[in-house]
């Protein structure tokens, strides 16, 4: 891809996802995600049925009236994108628009963060960390990131879930939101997710083609594992086989939501043939209660 036609490419897709990401912002966004807390805003006057609690003494003795200390929450938020980009993760049918989906996906959170005044940040990994982009603010910052996704051809081939997010624990100090977009192909990543959605609010994002739930009857077809590129022939016009296939999607996805579960983190999983504006505001309503009921 050239340079002309990336700048397009990104145009394109900013165009798209900033009008969508307004529309998730009004449809639940800001109200889904807490602040980090509480911060200090003002003193006033102590009246009573005040908490006691919130007394400021110093300005009490200074004033020789009773004044409290006023706070309110901290909107701000930091997000980062966790993005798989091992060959399983872009694996299916209309690889090329796989690749868009994720990207277009990862924008409208982006701006959708943005509108908020929250910072974002990414994170590209395989067997290894990528691409490693700091959270900041401003529309250049998520052009970038938009550029990175695009363009971004991973070296390693296999994929290290646990590794990842590992290293986001590590180094993310304060608490943050985290989308982790991948097909959870993946061994050995429950502790991981345990520790990491434990200080931070983790949500799993489940990106799949048709074509990794539906085998087409087609004949013998040689397949090939995206991340090992082992080779193998398969009779397809078996219905069993078809079934089998379909059916250890199906155990995956319910082991990975599950697994998440667990980790008290939540998961949403969407195929490339599904709008993601629709799945997005149902989830950021669903947050949105339990954010106001928590």
């Amino acid at each position: 891809m050239d340079t002309t036609d990336l700048l397009k490419k990104v145009r394109r897709i900013e165009i798209k996802t900033r009008g969508l990401s307004s529309h998730l912002f009004t449809g639940g966004y800001h109200s889904a995600f807490k602040g980090r807390g509480m911060s200090f805003s003002e003193v006033r006057l102590y009246y009573p049925g005040d908490d006691v609690r919130a007394i400021d003494w110093n300005v009490t003795a200074r004033t020789g009236e009773a004044y409290i200390k006023v706070f309110e929450e901290e909107r701000e938020n930091t997000v980062m994108l966790l993005v798989d980009v091992s060959r399983s993760a872009v694996f299916g049918s209309h690889t090329q628009f796989k690749a868009e989906y994720l990207t277009e996906l990862c924008a409208v959170l982006a701006f959708s963060a943005i509108a908020n005044n929250d910072k974002v940040g990414v994170m590209l990994f395989s067997d290894h960390i990528e691409l490693f982009i700091p959270p900041k603010k401003g529309r250049q910052h998520i052009l970038r990131i938009i550029r990175e996704i695009l363009t971004t051809q991973p070296t390693g081939r296999g994929t290290d879930l646990g590794g990842a997010l590992r290293y986001m624990h590590n180094g993310l100090k304060k608490r943050c939101v985290c989308f982790v977009l991948s097909d959870f192909l993946a061994a050995n990543y429950e502790e991981a997710l345990r520790v990491l959605a434990n200080r931070h609010d983790c949500i799993g994002i489940h990106c799949w083609d048709p074509l990794e739930r539906d085998l087409p009857d087609v004949g013998l077809l040689r397949v090939a594992d995206a991340e090992t590129g082992a080779q193998s022939w398969v009779d397809t016009t078996s219905s069993r086989l078809r079934y089998q296939y379909g059916q250890s999607f199906e155990q995956h996805r319910a082991d990975t939501q599950g697994l998440f579960r667990r980790a008290n983190a939540d998961f949403l999983s969407l195929s490339t043939t599904q709008p993601y504006v629709n799945a997005l505001l149902q989830f950021f309503a669903r947050r949105s209660k339990i954010v106001a009921h928590g």
